[in-house]
């Protein structure tokens, strides 16, 4: 997947943009707070509903600005064209798909698909448990059609039993069990799919782990589904019922599921440095996208953040030499062309106050 075009009005400090990005490299640069990474937040917006800084959508609001748009051309390597649109209308978001509202935002998300690496990927490694649960879901999403129903299929029955939970007093078991079947069904499907990803996702990031952490030995990746894992999920939604009601919410289910990572050298997260956290989730992240490659044909667009401060010289090269061989579409960031880059063919667009224009 490719774009075309990007415009953006009403995103924090960019109004009125307009860019045709080159189908290789594109390269970003300006000084700090000109709006650099606001154009890659923007490309992720349409591929995950969300951007990848912390905060509520509504701080993504220009400051004074009743509304933000972020609309895209895209093409597939299959030659499929579509106009892609998120926006903030009236207090409420609204996707846009081929100039028509979006049955729901997943609708948009299916059509866009954007990886970045940025100065908070490290959270990957070292952050809280939905951090890595996206990731996977994110992955999951676009390679796997039937996980999108399992997946709000669960999340109904799970909104449905915290109910019942929150009501107090004892649960009337004609009322609990059947959300809590449901439950279940859904959550046990959601884990056999998130565990034949990372199957599959494993030998991807493996090949890129070598060449970025070397002296670490050989990588493994751990699933945990959220409960215990020698009992199935309905007898431990039963035998939890009663402590559940105490805390008022679900306490097990694929909505707790996380996974730890692990070297032969290294073999607790706290073990790796802030660098090494860095190029372990560098690894993930571009090992989710071949095998999105390897499954849907076509490689995401690859964001490359800040590359210069994130990564030294050498890695630099590495990010740089695995993607140039490739059919793939990357934005990179920097206050200057990254060294890395500077014998590259590349397309530069110098950002400042807002403003972004090719250089030519």
């Amino acid at each position: 997947m490719k774009f075309d075009s990007l415009r953006i009005a009403g995103l924090r400090c960019l109004d009125g943009v307009t860019l045709s990005p080159a189908a290789g490299i594109n390269v970003f640069v300006g000084p700090n707070g000109a709006g650099k990474t606001s154009v890659l937040e923007a490309a992720y917006l349409l591929s995950h509903g969300r951007s990848f800084r912390a905060g509520s959508r509504d701080v993504l609001l220009k400051r004074g600005a009743a509304t933000l748009s972020v609309f895209a051309e895209v093409h597939s390597d299959d030659g499929r064209i579509r106009r892609l649109g998120l926006g903030r209308e009236s207090g409420r978001w609204v996707a846009r798909v081929d100039g028509d509202a979006a049955a729901s935002l997943g609708a948009l998300v299916q059509e866009c698909a954007v990886v970045c690496f940025e100065p908070g990927s490290h959270d990957l490694i070292a952050g809280a448990s939905d951090e890595r649960r996206r990731f996977l879901d994110w992955g999951l999403f676009h390679v796997e059609h039937s996980f999108v129903g399992q997946w709000r299929r669960y999340q109904r029955a799970l909104k449905q039993r915290n109910v019942l939970l929150r009501n107090g007093g004892p649960a009337e078991p004609s009322l609990i069990e059947p959300w809590e079947s449901e439950l279940a069904g859904a959550g046990e499907a959601i884990t056999t799919m998130r565990r034949d990803y990372i199957a599959r996702l494993l030998p991807h990031i493996q090949g890129f782990m070598g060449n970025v952490l070397p002296e670490l030995g050989a990588f493994a990746l751990r699933y945990k589904p959220g409960w215990d894992e020698t009992a199935d999920l309905l007898a431990t939604l039963t035998e939890r019922r009663h402590r559940d009601l105490a805390r008022g919410h679900t306490t097990v289910g694929p909505h707790r599921a996380d996974f730890t990572v692990s070297f032969e050298h290294a073999p607790l997260r706290e073990h790796l440095s802030r660098g090494q956290e860095k190029l372990c989730a560098l690894a993930c992240l571009l090992g989710q996208a071949s095998l999105h490659a390897e499954i849907r044909g076509e490689w995401p667009v690859v964001c490359l953040d800040d590359l210069a401060s994130e990564l030294d010289r050498t890695h630099q090269e590495w990010v740089v030499a695995q993607l140039l061989g490739r059919d793939v579409q990357v934005f990179v960031t920097g206050t200057e062309i990254p060294s890395a880059l500077i014998e590259q063919p590349v397309t530069v667009f110098h950002v400042e106050q807002g403003v972004v224009s090719a250089l030519l």
